[in-house]
Formats: C-alpha cells, sequence, structure tokens
C-alpha cells in the first residue's frame, strides 16, 4: 500500500469524533474538538481523496464526522456567528459537498448558518473583512483562505452570484496593498488603522514573510477561482486579476524553493539561524502548483515543481515510528499577530513557535497535494 494512504487511514483509525489525531492543538490542551478550521483543513482533504478514489470509507467517516457536530436545525456544536472569526467558516467548505453527497438538509441549514456570518462580519473602510471581531480593521492573508472561497461558492451556488464584486473587491485590495513589489512576496497581515503594535506605522504592515500565511493565500485565490461561474464572461477582467495575482505569486516562490523542493518558515531568508524546511506550507505550495497546472492557470512544466515539493515533504517528514505508526513531521503549530500572547511577528517570533507531527495545518494540504498528484497519475 502507498505509504501516504497508508499514513492517511492510519490517522483516521486513531481519531474519534471528539479526539481526532490531527487536531493537535486540541488533544495538547486536553478538550473536546468541536467547530473548529482545523478540523475543516483535513475533513475537506478526506473528501478530496474520495473523489479521486471513489473508496466510500472517506466519505463515511467526513460524513460521519461533520454529522456528528451539526444537528438538525442546522446549529453546529461549538459554533457562534457572534464571535466574528473569520476562520470559522472555513469547515463550512466540507458541508457543500456533503449536502450534495448525503442529501441531509440539515447540512444545507448549517450552510446557510455559516453563511449568515459573512453578513455580518465587520469590514476594513476598504471593505475587507477583519480577521476577527477582537483583531479590528486586520486583515490577514490567512482569513482570505478561510473565508473567500466559502464565500464565492455560496454565491455561485445560492445567490445567483449577487455578491461577486465584493469578493473581488476584497483580493484586490490584498493585491495592492500586502504584496513587496521588490520580491513578489507578500506579508502576513495589515492593519488598516495602522494602530496594532506589531505594525509598520507608515505601512500598517507586519514585519515577516510567513510561509503557511503565503500558502493559505495562495489557497484563497485558486480555491475561489475554482468556484467562479463566469460562463457568461461577465467577470473577465477580475478573474484575470486574480489569475496573474496567483501565477506571478507562484513564479515569486519559486526563486525561493530549496533544492531539497521544500520552502523555509519565513520563506525570503532560507539559511539563517533557526529557520527551517516547513511542511504545511511546502504541502500548500505542491498543491497549489499541481492544481495551478491542472486549471490551466500554469503551464505543464510547472508540475515537476509541485511533484518536488511533495516528494521533498515525504523523504523528510514523512517517517515510521517505532510502534509501526507513521508520522508526517516538521509542522509549524500555530503562528499569528498581537493577541494575549503579544506575538510580534519578528523574526525570532516565527522560529519560537512549536514544530509538531501530524498537525491537520499539515496534513491536510499534504493530502491534497496528494490528490492533486493521484489525479494526474490515473
Amino acid at each position: 500500500m502507498d505509504i501516504i494512504v497508508k499514513y492517511i487511514d492510519g490517522l483516521m483509525e486513531r481519531s474519534t469524533l471528539d479526539t481526532p489525531a490531527w487536531n493537535i492543538e486540541k488533544l495538547k490542551a486536553g478538550i473536546k474538538s468541536k467547530w473548529n478550521y482545523i478540523d475543516g483543513v483535513m475533513i475537506k482533504a478526506i473528501l478530496e481523496m474520495y473523489s479521486i478514489s471513489g473508496d466510500k470509507k472517506y466519505l463515511d467517516f467526513a460524513d460521519k464526522f461533520i454529522d456528528h457536530r451539526v444537528f438538525d436545525d442546522g446549529s453546529i456544536d461549538g459554533y457562534s456567528i457572534g464571535e466574528k472569526n473569520i476562520d470559522n467558516v472555513n469547515a463550512g467548505k466540507t458541508l457543500f459537498e456533503l449536502y450534495e453527497l448525503t442529501g441531509k438538509e440539515k447540512y444545507k441549514k448549517a450552510i446557510d448558518l455559516v453563511y449568515s456570518q459573512i453578513e455580518i462580519m465587520p469590514r476594513t473602510k476598504s471593505g475587507n473583512f477583519w480577521h476577527k471581531d477582537i483583531y479590528p480593521n486586520q486583515v490577514w492573508l490567512d482569513g482570505m483562505y478561510m473565508g473567500q472561497p466559502f464565500y464565492m461558492e455560496y454565491e455561485t451556488k445560492f445567490n445567483n452570484r449577487a455578491n461577486y464584486d465584493d469578493i473581488f473587491g476584497q483580493f484586490k485590495f490584498v493585491i495592492e496593498n500586502l504584496r513587496n513589489p521588490l520580491n513578489g512576496l507578500y506579508y502576513h497581515a495589515i492593519d488598516t488603522s495602522k494602530e496594532a503594535f506589531w505594525c509598520d506605522k507608515v505601512t500598517g504592515l507586519s514585519q515577516n514573510i510567513w510561509l503557511r500565511a503565503i500558502g493559505w493565500y495562495a489557497m484563497a485565490l485558486l480555491d475561489t477561482l475554482d468556484k467562479v461561474d463566469n460562463k457568461d464572461h461577465k467577470y473577465d477582467e477580475e478573474c484575470n486579476m486574480m489569475k496573474e495575482a496567483f501565477v506571478d505569486l507562484m513564479d515569486s516562490m519559486l526563486k525561493y524553493q530549496d533544492e531539497s523542493g521544500m520552502w523555509y518558515q519565513v520563506v525570503n531568508f532560507g539559511g539563517m539561524d533557526k529557520n527551517y524546511l516547513e511542511t504545511s506550507g511546502s504541502a500548500i505550495m505542491a498543491y497549489a502548483l499541481l492544481k495551478g497546472v491542472r486549471l490551466g492557470f500554469l503551464p505543464e512544466s510547472y508540475r515537476e515543481y509541485g511533484e518536488k515539493a511533495l516528494k521533498g515533504i515525504e523523504e523528510r517528514y514523512l517517517k515510521a515510528n517505532e510502534d509501526g505508526t507513521i508520522s508526517l513531521d516538521g509542522i509549524c503549530l500555530v503562528a499569528g499577530l498581537g493577541g494575549n500572547n503579544r506575538r510580534p511577528g519578528t523574526y525570532d517570533y516565527y522560529m519560537s513557535e512549536p514544530i509538531v507531527k501530524d498537525d491537520a495545518k499539515g496534513v491536510g494540504p499534504f493530502l491534497l497535494a496528494y490528490t492533486e498528484h493521484l489525479r494526474y497519475t490515473k
């Protein structure tokens, strides 16, 4: 059996509905896993495994996992729209597919509930969603992935494209304001009020280029474009803007790809003390490159860079344990800005966050990249 399939199947077998083996944050805290973006990343990847393999065990697992959290009236265990946290939208992406595959009406009700958060999210003057209610006026690259693909899919399937301009406008702001024109890379976040202690007081930008944030943003561009209905060519200009931004980002990132195939935690400082080749962001880049080729946004020649990244992760970090299980190492557990820990976004800060095994923020993208590999080889 393929080692990656064996690894994923083992993780599923070691997971219960309340304690998934991939949610390291919850396991470390000793608390039950309710509705959160981390599980959303993983279940989306498991649904992709079902899509590519047709093996019902993946669909059954995903359905049981989400069904356990969604009640008959569409309410969701552990989810409050009043928290106004864009991260909480991410797991909603799984609901579209599960609703289509199972026909469970409660999934449609839950989709509408998550969409109701989109409608009340606070916004910057530019119209972009705040990352969270507790982070006023802040736009993070992470949040573009957490919210926009869900938003676009809802508009396409259930709202007659009514808010397409809003979505495209939010991407336009990020392209114009978070990209460094000197190297084509994007800063982790911006505070449009320029008041946060971590931001540059002239630009509002954070200090560094964090790999996973760039990865989330690459996925945001790709997965949002994938949900656009532009058959009438009404949105050609907007779609081209996003495609060009995606291609530009891939070209910029390839200049920083290590000979191993991977990328460094702080992308543009490879070789600096403490910097390391990080799994989650590298896996996202592998996925983005391979899917970008499949969708025709990138030339076929770019496939080798995505395959090289996937192989590099597997060779460096996918290892058998003494007990016969398999683990994926080299995953940055979490990184953010501000908050109770006053995370400053410095280089040393990004080096200080724990490196863990088997967390879904790495495993999910690794599996997504693998499914793109399978789509081509099959």
